[in-house]
């Protein structure tokens, strides 16, 4: 039988075969199960992730508040569709909150909630603002803060931490949507 033309070389550029040892892997499941999640091959240094967890906590309580301020807040001509808009938002932020504060615990941390502490961990500030046109770009710009340090984590985290990396892109992509929501209602009051 005649030989194809490159059959010999598909088959030298061929990856090494996937090997696995279960045995191994299986006998470290039973090592340390107290750390839940974070098995040998967690990558990531566990202390710095869960830092990087209580400050995005922080920041998205903090723009929890701020949101619900505006929402309450908010008066004028055409208050109502920004009002609903800042309301969506307190509850998109505080979704963020939760999930990111269940990842802490998955990590074997502990949430920090204490008010004290929340302005001082917060990537965001909390600025109260003016006026409506006010709000909303406080709400942008701290939206804007958001997506950068977001960014940031996500680079740090790469492949060492897979499920942290993936909850900051998916927060993230809200964020984005969040802020491009504060610029058109930005744009269409001035």
């Amino acid at each position: 039988m005649p030989k194809q033309p490159g059959a010999q070389g598909a088959a030298s550029r061929s990856s090494d075969p996937f090997v696995m040892d279960i045995n191994k892997i299986r006998e470290q499941a039973r090592k340390h199960m107290s750390d839940g999640p974070v098995t040998q091959t967690y990558g990531a240094d566990r202390e710095t992730v869960l830092k990087l967890l209580n400050d995005a906590l922080a920041t998205e309580i903090v723009c929890t508040l701020r949101y619900k301020r505006h929402y309450f807040m908010a008066k004028g001509i055409n208050s109502e569709a920004v009002a609903a808009e800042f309301a969506q938002h307190a509850a998109e932020e505080q979704g963020h909150a939760d999930s990111i504060a269940e990842r802490i615990v998955q990590l074997g941390g502990a949430p920090d909630f204490a008010p004290d502490g929340l302005k001082m961990r917060s990537h965001s500030e909390y600025k109260e603002g003016t006026g409506l046109t006010d709000m909303i770009k406080e709400n942008l710009v701290a939206e804007r803060i958001a997506i950068d340090t977001y960014r940031e984590i996500i680079h740090y985290l790469g492949e060492k931490d897979v499920t942290t990396r993936r909850l900051f892109e998916e927060i993230l992509a809200v964020e984005e949507e969040h802020a491009d929501d504060m610029a058109d209602l930005l744009q269409g009051r001035e």
